[in-house]
């Protein structure tokens, strides 16, 4: 073997290296120069929607960061009865001081198959909803399902969207969670997730399983 080759084979990592470093340096000035124009602070309106899991899970993540950093919150489930959850019976028996949960749902709507009963169920939720929204002790509310309940009529699409833009407080962070998010909700959110469906457990006959649905 020459000492040209040597030397290529010693020289060529190192300058991977420098080239490598530069070029993190360079993003690494790029990116704080982009920061230091990011210095605004506002409550956010965030959706999580798709046909995708994690639109929930997501949510509840935002709500136990809340949690840790000692923030005051709120979750209203709109759609979720008395089936018990782990968020659920996590926040209620150690966080109850510093998150209001409250599960105003009556189940899914073809288990109910009760349209008025269904209305009446997401009227009271959107009720406790506004009440927490309103309270600016709340950094945030989580309202967990609500576009189930506006996909189906049960809450006025426009009612919310105008609650959202006139009332809630500058601060306050609302998510809102739940499959075919509307248009016009879309339309005012300042964060608009959707979650894609690439494969699912149930289409392999896989039933829904503590720990990661529930």
């Amino acid at each position: 073997m020459s000492d040209e080759t040597v030397n290529s084979g010693e020289v060529g990592p190192e300058k991977d290296e420098a080239r490598h470093a530069m070029k993190m340096a360079k993003k690494k000035t790029a990116r704080e120069k982009i920061m230091a124009t990011k210095t605004d602070e506002k409550g956010l309106i965030i959706v999580h929607t798709g046909k995708g899991k994690g639109k929930s899970t997501a949510g509840f993540g935002m709500i136990f960061r809340h949690i840790a950093h000692g923030m005051p919150c709120a979750v209203v489930q709109f759609i979720k009865g008395a089936m018990q959850t782990g968020e659920r019976e996590l926040i209620e028996k150690h966080f109850g001081d510093i998150c209001r949960f409250y599960t105003l749902g009556e189940g899914f709507t073809w288990e109910t198959q009760d349209r008025a009963r269904d209305v009446a169920a997401a009227e009271k939720a959107w009720e406790k909803a506004k009440e927490l929204i309103r309270d600016e002790r709340n950094s945030m509310v989580l309202l967990d399902e609500i576009n189930i309940a506006l996909r189906y009529d049960y809450i006025d699409i426009a009612e919310v969207v105008q609650f959202l833009k006139e009332e809630k407080p500058h601060m306050t962070h609302v998510v809102l969670t739940g499959r075919n998010a509307k248009e016009g909700l879309i339309e005012i959110a300042d964060l608009v997730t959707e979650m894609e469906l690439v494969k699912h457990p149930f289409r392999s006959g896989i039933k829904a399983q503590k720990g990661v649905e529930f």
